[in-house]
């Protein structure tokens, strides 16, 4: 769990579908990470594909972590906030073995700009990256569900689905 949530547990939100996705993709980050280990460390190999986030174990875990960042930089764009304080995701040269700490300190400051956001700004939609419009909230439970997808594709390459 988060340091957040280890001292007496989540702030309090002035929207509390915010704060669930906040600790859902805490909870889904570490979960991710877990599989990841496991994934690469079994000896499976990754499906030959010509997308260059999946060339490596290290690529997939830097494009999670690196969209994990890519969504709250968005949401604070949108709603005005300034950033977290986010610290840019290692290289793909030494993401496995900085994962612990980079993950710890993104998990620290990701939920914080939003913590006094309220409800009705989540709203709000906006073209997303990708080009299609999101609202502040779909985008936060995209953010949940990204490393749920990944994470759903490693056990599934560990015969564990």
């Amino acid at each position: 769990m988060s340091d957040f949530m280890n001292a007496g547990g989540l702030p309090d939100f002035k929207c509390r579908g915010t704060r669930a996705s906040v600790a859902l993709h805490d909870q889904q980050l570490r979960h991710f990470l877990q599989v990841w280990q496991r994934a690469k460390a079994s000896g499976v190999s990754l499906p030959e594909v010509d997308d260059p986030d999946y060339v490596s174990f290290d690529a997939l875990l830097r494009h999670v972590f690196r969209w994990a960042r890519t969504y709250m930089i968005w949401c604070c764009e949108h709603l005005g906030l300034p950033e977290s304080g986010m610290k840019a995701v290692p290289d793909v040269e030494v993401i496995a073995s900085e994962a612990e700490s980079y993950m710890g300190h993104l998990l620290k400051v990701w939920w914080r700009p939003l913590s006094n956001v309220p409800a009705e700004r989540f709203n709000e939609v906006y073209p997303s990256p990708w080009g299609i419009p999101y609202c502040i909230d779909a985008m936060l439970e995209h953010a949940v569900m990204h490393p749920v997808k990944h994470r759903f594709q490693l056990e599934e390459l560990l015969g564990e689905r």
